[in-house]
């Protein structure tokens, strides 16, 4: 089988988290044959792969969303253009961030060739943003609204226009713009779609804008309603949708994922690789573990504020943040933070093999604003080291346990971008070794269990054979 994965943002550009997860994954699989379809930012990024790719890896395809489109198949058009009803219709809808028909978007942009420069330069377009601005920005500069929807189409209309390798299936890794890549393979190639979440990418999307400087007060609506857009493509395309955990599958269905198409799928580890490590002995003083990217999403201004706490009570503490500096201009904002608070004991790490380090470590902490089932806390169970968590995903699931698991507590589960409640935990864990220890055990019989990348691999093998019948009938 040739499965296409699509892929946002993440692999193989960065390590870590999703990237991880899908580079164990194409390895774990390898009587198939994997196309990675990569949406990077812009083609300065293209190439520049952070790891080195399995050899069922028979393609690569690099989609930019930024720069030049290019011409597909010699196919490109410039001058007059002409739609009938039924394509301006679905521009019309497009432009409004509806719910057009993306059958006859990709018939514009991919069977036509119709360039997306050529399209957003022409009257059809200003007519278009006439009427809608008329009705519904009265009071709004018209040169506002048309440069805000000229740069939310730009990027869009040149992933539609991008040519489609070819593949038994498409796996799109999120929503957003892959979601839209999946369904115009499935499209071209009358072949099925999977859609796995890891989040829940419209409510991140929705979250950033609502905080963004870059967006006009105006406009915020409008950018949250495009990403809702790209997210009812991809659900309402999709043969079938994962999601990680089961309050998760009930925001799919929320958006606009059909019931009876979800389906949950745990995250997995290499349980094995992790289960040898040893606690830590108990003299010296307490090192704790962060493993994440350092990335706003992952708030580590607020574990910062919070240790800066745990350091005046919990003499000799150590915070060792290891991660991928994906956003250098946070990461130095975190720095300087770091110094303003006169912090003393945090070790920024880089990427570290976590295997190795992990045993260095008596328990984590992680202080993100937005997850899925993630990684770095199944890993810390696997190794007995407890977790301290804020409340996003499904990390209260794992921290507590749900359904028949009686194992008991594996760390705290505190509310996002609250210092102080992080700093409370962390410290009641600095300051009861055996309580470490027991939230530790109960922390590797969960990660055994439930979470074992083996039975996360089997169940995907399950899942494509699941899409391809529904797909048939």
């Amino acid at each position: 089988m040739r499965i296409c994965v699509i892929l946002e943002g993440c692999y193989p550009y960065v390590t870590g988290g999703v990237s991880s997860w899908m580079h164990q994954y194409i390895q774990a699989m390898p009587q198939h044959e994997f196309v990675v379809w990569a949406i990077n930012a812009d083609p300065s990024q293209n190439g520049k792969f952070r790891y080195t790719l399995p050899e069922n890896v028979v393609e690569v395809r690099e989609v930019s969303l930024s720069g030049q489109a290019p011409a597909q198949g010699g196919r490109r058009r410039s001058g007059s253009l002409k739609f009938d009803e039924f394509e301006l219709r679905a521009l019309f809808d497009l432009i409004e961030c509806g719910r057009p028909d993306w059958e006859e978007l990709f018939y514009i942009f991919q069977e036509r060739g119709i360039s997306p420069e050529d399209f957003l330069s022409s009257e059809y377009f200003v007519d278009i943003l006439s009427e809608i601005c008329r009705e519904k920005y009265p009071y709004t500069a018209f040169s506002d609204y048309f440069h805000t929807v000229r740069s939310m189409l730009l990027p869009l209309l040149r992933v539609m226009c991008t040519d489609v390798p070819r593949a038994d299936v498409y796996h799109t890794i999120a929503t957003g713009y892959a979601g839209v890549l999946a369904r115009l393979g499935s499209a071209m190639y009358h072949v099925p779609v999977l859609l796995t979440e890891h989040g829940i990418y419209t409510r991140e999307r929705e979250e950033e804008i609502i905080r963004a400087n870059w967006v006009l007060p105006a406009f915020k609506d409008l950018w949250i309603r495009f990403f809702y857009m790209l997210s009812s493509a991809a659900y309402s395309g999709a043969t079938m949708v994962t999601s990680l955990f089961a309050r998760a599958s009930l925001t799919q269905i929320e958006i606009g994922a059909d019931p009876a198409a979800c389906r949950t799928v745990a995250n997995g580890i290499h349980y094995d690789r992790f289960a040898g490590i040893q606690p830590r002995e108990s003299d010296g003083p307490v090192q704790i573990g962060a493993i994440l990217r350092i990335a706003p999403i992952k708030d580590v201004k607020t574990m910062l504020y919070a240790f800066a706490e745990v350091e005046q009570h919990i003499p000799g503490v150590k915070l060792f943040i290891a991660g991928p500096e994906d956003d250098p201009e946070y990461a130095l904002e975190c720095r300087q933070l770091q110094r303003q608070l006169g912090i003393r004991g945090v070790v920024f790490m880089g990427t570290i093999n976590v295997l190795e380090y992990m045993g260095d470590f008596d328990f984590t902490v992680l202080s993100s604003i937005s997850e899925g089932q993630p990684l770095s806390v199944l890993e810390s169970f696997a190794a007995g080291r407890p977790c301290v968590t804020t409340d996003v995903g499904c990390c209260k699931e794992l921290i507590y346990g749900e359904g028949e698991d009686r194992f008991g507590q594996a760390g705290y589960c505190v509310p996002p971008m609250q210092p102080h409640a992080l700093a409370r935990a962390m410290e009641d864990l600095c300051r009861n070794r055996a309580r470490r220890l027991q939230m530790g055990r109960a922390g590797r019989e969960r990660a055994k269990k439930y979470f074992r990348h083996e039975d996360m691999i089997r169940n995907y093998l399950d899942t494509y054979d699941e899409v391809f019948l529904r797909y048939s009938t």
